[in-house]
């Protein structure tokens, strides 16, 4: 049998997950990687293109800026990815891809960002943003309802859960009834810095989506009348520019150096959404700054009210405009919270996962 093999739902954002697929590829950088569909203009800075292989789904042009409609053959094609010949599958999922064909012999372990939001947490969110007529949500809810069977039938058929929080872990048990390991994400502290001087500003960095909640945000700063910049982009993007005011900015996609630029010198980082985890708000402490979070998910695991940084309890701009005034007169250590964020670097990330693995 060979050795190891990769999985991975889809490659086309450059996020958390990826960033999780990264090290694993460099943990074992002779196994090959599987998934759905890969963007090289995304991915050839992280992988080999050679190590990578898409599905027929890369066949299909433009097929990542529809892939939500290929939707109900995802499943499938799966299941007819066949890695019964390798010792070992490490995957890392937030979607389907836990439902590759192993062999009797083989060991799954999957990495879990999430169990899949759509079929279980999300659905009636994802539904209502869904630009589809209302005959068309019908049906949809009925394909959901059949991928909500299978998603929890292929979770029985993994060897091992990992999460990456405790927040997730209670959610593979509820959904999947499944126990996980937990290990934190990571992320390299030593490519952060603190700034000599701050800026007049505050930072959001997150890909826009509507589970992101930065309309939250921008209603917020649209009141208070301070400067809000904001890095990335995404589905929401042309809807949350027509909301924002003149005090909020919009940069798009920068290089990590621009983006780590604006972490270190901001006021502050907002977070208002709920995260499985959330890498970004690490990257904020690692630059020193204090992270304002929606007390939900991620954020109660990676931010100490208070020290490195300042919570609200209700998910609503005036509860988050609240915390901007409070955080105003309050006074955040920096050496402090970069020092917090070391307990999350890349190199405990890399020791726990690979002495899972071993124990196995």
């Amino acid at each position: 049998m060979k050795k190891i093999a990769l999985a991975h739902d889809h490659l086309f954002q450059n996020g958390g997950a990826e960033k999780i697929l990264a090290i694993f590829s460099n943990l074992y950088p002779e196994a090959p990687i599987f998934t759905l569909i890969n963007d090289q203009r995304l991915t050839k800075n992280l992988f080999s293109q050679e190590r990578i292989n898409a599905s027929a789904l890369q066949k299909i042009p433009m097929a990542n800026l529809f892939f939500q409609y290929f939707l109900p053959l995802m499943p499938k094609i799966w299941e007819k990815t066949d890695l019964s010949n390798y010792e070992l599958v490490l995957s890392s999922s937030s979607a389907f891809v836990k439902g590759v064909r192993v062999g009797e012999n083989t060991k799954h372990i999957c990495y879990c960002h999430a169990p899949t939001r759509y079929l279980w947490d999300d659905q009636d969110e994802y539904l209502g943003n869904l630009q589809v007529n209302f005959l068309a949500k019908i049906i949809l809810k009925r394909i959901l309802k059949k991928l909500k069977s299978w998603d929890f039938n292929k979770a029985q058929n993994v060897n091992y859960f990992i999460a990456n929080s405790k927040y997730i872990a209670e959610k593979i048990k509820k959904h999947y009834q499944k126990t996980a390991q937990v290990i934190y994400p990571s992320i390299r502290v030593d490519d952060f810095k603190i700034a000599d001087k701050l800026e007049d500003y505050y930072l959001i960095v997150s890909r826009l989506r509507p589970y992101k909640k930065v309309d939250l945000a921008i209603k917020a700063f649209n009141n208070l009348k301070l400067p809000l910049k904001i890095i990335g982009v995404g589905s929401e993007y042309s809807r949350l520019k027509k909301m924002a005011a003149s005090n909020i900015e919009f940069l798009g996609e920068l290089s990590d150096q621009d983006r780590n630029y604006y972490l270190s010198h901001a006021q502050a980082f907002i977070y208002p959404q709920v995260e499985d985890f959330g890498i970004s708000a690490l990257e904020a402490m690692a630059s020193g700054r204090p992270v304002i979070a929606y007390a939900k998910g991620g954020a109660l695991e990676t931010v100490v009210d208070g020290q490195t940084g300042l919570f609200f309890y209700d998910q609503n701009w005036a509860a988050l405009a609240h915390a901007v005034l409070r955080f105003q007169y309050m006074k955040f250590d920096p050496h402090l919270i970069r020092n917090h964020a070391r307990k999350f670097d890349q190199s405990f990330f890399i020791e726990n996962v690979k002495r899972f693995i071993e124990s196995i």
